[in-house]
């Protein structure tokens, strides 16, 4: 049993009674992300305890049981304008449970060991986006192309913004289409899940535009080992194309949606 310090966001694991926080170290106007993988082993679920400011009430996130740490992760999502401070725990009532977490944003982790902390070239290629894999870019003030790509079940991803959120799920089982998306909570309700979008596929990709404003964009992967091993992601500036190509870039828009 034991209290660990998560003022950094890094990624950590947790046992049966530990405690971990991040004290006074959220910012007002930040959305985070707190994933979870269950790296016990075994196929038990293990419920994680996530608590806030006093005004709110905590949430209990279920990690699924997987064996060989092969699992996707759950996620939590919190408002850092509404809790600057945000702990997570493990109960004395879960032998045997070992859960790996971090906190993901567009400020988190700042301790990036463990995880891959990579800049994403906007140049259209096909990057791989695996397990614990963090890319991030600052997309000029035009629009951009974007795809996520995955021949795998029910990849799922999350890009965020200063404020903002949205999860991506490529190749989406019928459950998930159907709207039963069970592995994401909110600390803080709807007023939390205000700030989240998500967009579903059955099919191999998606396919989107996201406009650039100058301030840094991020995508995390919340998959597993298994399903990241073929998954990629690439961004294409559409103000390169139209030059290139001699056209708008409101025609360019108009194609690829």
């Amino acid at each position: 049993m034991s209290n660990i310090n998560w003022n950094q966001g890094n990624l950590i694991t947790l046992h049966q009674g530990d405690t971990a926080t991040c004290a006074g170290n959220l910012n007002n106007g930040q959305l985070y992300g707190l994933f979870f993988y269950n790296s016990a082993g075994n196929d038990t679920s293990t419920p994680v305890v996530v608590v806030g400011a006093q005004s709110q009430d905590p949430v209990i996130v279920n990690v699924p049981g997987t064996t060989g740490n092969q699992g996707l992760a759950a996620i939590c999502f919190v408002d850092g304008s509404r809790t600057n401070t945000v702990s997570i725990s493990i109960t004395q009532g879960t032998p045997g449970a070992q859960i790996q977490a971090f906190i993901c944003s567009v400020k988190m982790p700042l301790d990036t060991n463990g995880i891959s902390n990579e800049s994403l070239p906007l140049d259209g290629q096909l990057h791989a986006f695996n397990k614990f894999t963090r890319y991030y870019s600052v997309p000029a003030s035009h629009w951009y192309s974007a795809q996520i790509q995955s021949d795998i079940n029910q990849f799922i991803s999350v890009q965020f913004e200063e404020y903002k959120a949205k999860v991506y799920i490529v190749n989406a089982t019928q459950e998930t289409v159907d709207g039963t998306i069970d592995f994401i909570q909110y600390l803080g309700g709807e007023n939390t899940k205000r700030l989240v979008s998500t967009e579903v596929s059955s099919k191999q990709s998606i396919a989107f535009t996201l406009q650039g404003n100058g301030r840094q964009t991020v995508w995390m992967n919340a998959d597993s080992v298994q399903n990241s091993q073929r998954a990629t992601i690439s961004v294409q500036s559409l103000s390169a194309l139209y030059k290139t190509h001699k056209i708008s870039e409101s025609e360019l828009i108009e194609d690829f949606v």
